[in-house]
């Protein structure tokens, strides 16, 4: 029953968690933005998420050698 609920809810950009403001930002990056504050993530084709899941490794990647490379 929670997992309706949290289905039911929405999305609001404005209470997310380090994590999701990345998924967000990227989503929004590849013009899905508004695609996804009007359905959530569920209404994404397996296509764009798996494009979205793609960036985050990218840019969790990036942002680690950054500060390994800071810490030199």
């Amino acid at each position: 029953m929670s997992q309706k609920k949290k289905k039911d809810e929405g999305f609001d950009p404005r209470n997310l968690k380090p994590e999701e403001m990345l998924k967000f930002e990227i989503a929004s990056e590849l013009g899905l933005g508004d695609k996804v504050m009007a359905g959530g993530w569920r209404c994404l084709t397996a296509k764009e998420s798996g494009r979205i899941g793609g960036l985050i490794t990218k840019r969790k990647r990036e942002m680690k050698k950054e500060a390994l490379g800071d810490k030199e």
